[in-house]
């Protein structure tokens, strides 16, 4: 399909009859990593919504069957959602308890082939009278440009979370809700700066709220930077919340007013994930005692308008000439990387090897191979490390593993 036909699927999919549920694919939803869990993996709140007859705890593993069209790929399927509650039967200490769609024939299907790892993902639910599902159109988005087009309408969608809109939600931005990442780091608005509600605060202003509320001085840079993420998701959504409801609740004159509001909570968004984890990086350089400046440098420009997210040791150490080339280091930061790690091979061309610190849960070995044969090495915080094939983890750097190479590298 042409990307004229994405837009009118997802305007054909959308509206009082429809739920979207959106997340990326991660290696335990497709065959990436080999775990075999048969399919996507779905919350269980909301299968339960969409399905009421598998919320039973009565019966081990209820399912029911619906019908499933992969749209992107011309695709068909009789689907079963599972609801697996083995831990309400022959294991209460360990069992599952966990909801999941299953039936999709393997790799064949567009949402298990592991070349589908990373991909972001629409499924349209169809519902009846009741609000519960009928059936469901799937779009599993095969490059960039499509996840674009989705995210233009929604808003971002990161690695491990995922959105849900719901029946109604025409044009789908101030309807749309990313269940919170639960870490206590919401603020009441009676507890925000004033200049917070007056003014949006800056990225670089809500990651320092997040490190003040979260130093965790014992944890390594991996679960450190983690765990910060989520509280600064956290704080994000309250201070939205705070600035942004009571224009929602207080309606709005005109769809133009509508629209325009809904553009500026999109952009604000938008703006939040490209940058986010890129400042929670450079906190955490200055935690680890990396003087910025001669030990790192933060948004540099390596060559006329090439600007890569961090070098090492310094951009002065790039500029020379003289400086081995050896001892140089390049990271970019992307919180996914399925296409967009093409992006890095033409930034800081004195440096061959490229460092790519991302989110992404997994990636195929296919994909993996690519970006080796490109010179790309991923960084990937330890935790992350298990979506990804077997073959692939040896060969992947932890956070805290990159940290302790770069402060042996010489000084310029």
């Amino acid at each position: 399909m042409a990307l004229a036909d994405l837009s009118d699927w997802m305007d054909d999919h959308s509206g009082d009859g429809f739920v979207w549920y959106v997340k990326r694919l991660s290696g335990n939803d497709t065959l990436a990593n080999g775990a075999h869990q048969a399919g996507p993996y779905i919350a269980r709140d909301f299968l339960f919504r969409m399905f009421p007859a598998i919320d039973r705890t009565d019966v081990k593993n209820p399912d029911t069957r619906f019908d499933l069209y992969i749209d992107s790929h011309a695709d068909y399927r009789e689907v079963r959602a599972v609801y697996y509650n083995n831990r309400f039967h022959e294991n209460p200490d360990g069992g599952r308890n966990e909801a999941r769609l299953t039936n999709f024939g393997g790799a064949s299907s567009a949402l298990l082939d592991p070349d589908s790892t990373g991909a972001l993902t629409v499924f349209a639910f169809a519902l009846d009278d009741a609000g519960a599902a009928t059936g469901a159109h799937v779009w599993v988005c095969r490059h960039g440009t499509e996840e674009d087009i989705v995210e233009d309408r929604i808003g971002p969608v990161e690695p491990g979370r995922y959105v849900i809109w719901p029946p109604g939600a025409t044009g789908g931005t101030l309807s749309l809700f990313t269940p919170p990442a639960q870490t206590s780091c919401w603020i009441a608005a009676a507890d925000m700066p004033p200049a917070w509600l007056a003014k949006f605060p800056t990225g670089a202003e809500i990651v320092e709220r997040a490190v003040e509320l979260r130093p965790l001085p014992g944890l390594v840079p991996d679960q450190r930077l983690l765990k910060r993420r989520d509280c600064e998701f956290e704080i994000f959504r309250s201070v939205e919340e705070a600035i942004e409801l009571p224009h929602i609740t207080a309606g709005f004159a005109n769809v133009e007013d509508f629209i325009a509001r809904a553009q500026t909570i999109l952009q604000r968004r938008k703006a939040r994930s490209g940058r986010s984890l890129e400042l929670h990086a450079r906190a955490i350089f200055l935690e680890e005692r990396l003087a910025e400046g001669t030990q790192f440098s933060h948004q540099p420009e390596s060559e006329s308008g090439k600007r890569p997210d961090f070098l090492f040791p310094s951009q002065t150490a790039y500029a020379d000439s003289a400086f081995p080339a050896d001892q140089l280091r390049m990271l970019a930061v992307k919180t996914t990387c399925r296409d967009r790690w093409r992006q890095i091979l033409n930034e800081a061309d004195r440096i061959p090897s490229k460092h790519l610190l991302t989110l992404q849960e997994g990636i195929s070995e296919s994909q993996f191979n690519e970006m080796s044969g490109a010179g790309v090495q991923l960084v990937i915080p330890a935790a992350l490390t298990e979506k990804f094939p077997k073959s692939v983890q040896p060969h992947l750097q932890t956070l805290e593993s990159f940290i302790g190479d770069v402060r042996l590298l010489r000084q310029g």
